[in-house]
C-alpha cells in the first residue's frame, strides 16, 4: 500500500469531469471512462498518451506516493491529513494549459504563495510518516539525471521536486513529441477553455490510495481546508 497528497476539484466539478473524461479514469469511483476520438485525436492515440496521468487521476501532487513506515498506520495519515488542512485556508487560483517538458498539464501562475505554502506545510507533515526510499526507488528516480538540490531532496524527502523545486501541475498526458503536443493543446483548448474562465478554489487536500504496486490511485479520503476553524466558530 502506498499513500500520496493531491489536490483534486470535488468530484461533480465541472473541471473534475472534463479531465476525468479526458484521461478516461475517475479517481473517486475508480471507474474506467471510455476514451473516445476528439476532434481529430484518434481514440487509440489519445488512450495512449493519456494512459500514464490515467492510473493515478486527475490531481496535482502535494506529497508524491510514499509507503509508511514501521508503527504508523492509516488512522495516522488521516490524522495528518488533517493538520495539513486545518492550518492552511481555502484560496483560489487560475489555471491554463501549458507544456512542461514533454507533456501537457494545468498550472497557476508562477510564485503563486498560497499553493507552496500548502506543499511546504504538507511535505514537511509526512516526512516523519514516510519509510525511507529502497536503491530500486530512487533508482527510477534517475539520481544522475537530477540537480545537486533535487538529490538532495530526494534523500530527504522521497521526492526531488519539493520546495524550490516544486511546481503545482494537474497533468492531462504522458511523455509527448513536439508534433503530438501542437495536435493535442488545440483540442485540450477547446475543451477546457471555457471551464478555465473562472478561478479554480482550492478548499480541500484529498488522500490517494494505491493498494498494491502498479494498481490505480483512487481517493480514500477528502479534507477541508480550514476544518479547525470552521468547527470553533460553528
Amino acid at each position: 500500500m502506498r499513500y500520496a497528497l493531491y489536490f483534486t476539484p470535488p468530484r461533480d466539478h465541472p473541471l473534475a469531469d472534463a479531465c476525468s473524461g479526458w484521461l478516461g479514469r475517475d479517481a473517486f469511483t475508480g471507474a474506467e471512462l471510455p476514451v473516445s476520438g476528439r476532434l481529430g485525436l484518434g481514440a487509440t492515440e489519445l488512450s495512449t498518451w493519456t494512459a500514464e496521468p490515467r492510473r493515478y487521476g486527475f490531481h496535482a501532487t502535494l506529497v508524491a506516493p510514499f509507503r509508511l513506515g514501521l508503527n504508523f498506520g492509516e488512522r495516522d495519515v488521516r490524522r495528518t491529513a488533517d493538520t495539513i488542512a486545518d492550518s492552511c485556508a481555502p484560496f483560489a487560483m487560475s489555471l491554463e494549459i501549458a507544456r512542461l517538458g514533454n507533456f501537457l498539464a494545468l498550472v497557476p501562475p508562477p510564485r503563486k504563495a498560497e499553493v507552496k505554502a500548502l506543499a511546504d506545510t504538507a511535505v514537511d507533515c509526512f516526512d516523519p510518516l514516510r519509510a525511507p526510499l529502497t536503491d530500486s526507488e530512487i533508482e527510477r528516480r534517475n539520481p544522475e539525471r537530477l540537480s545537486e538540490r533535487q538529490r538532495v531532496y530526494l534523500q530527504r524527502h522521497g521526492y526531488p521536486y519539493v520546495k524550490e523545486e516544486f511546481r503545482f501541475h494537474m497533468t492531462l498526458t504522458g511523455p509527448v513529441t513536439e508534433k503530438e503536443a501542437e495536435r493535442i493543446e488545440p483540442v485540450l483548448q477547446d475543451i477546457l477553455a471555457p471551464l478555465l474562465t473562472l478561478p479554480l478554489i482550492v478548499d480541500a487536500v484529498a488522500v490517494f490510495t494505491e493498494p498494491e504496486a502498479g494498481a490505480p490511485f483512487s481517493v480514500h479520503s477528502v479534507h477541508p481546508l480550514g476544518a479547525a476553524k470552521n468547527r470553533k466558530t460553528a
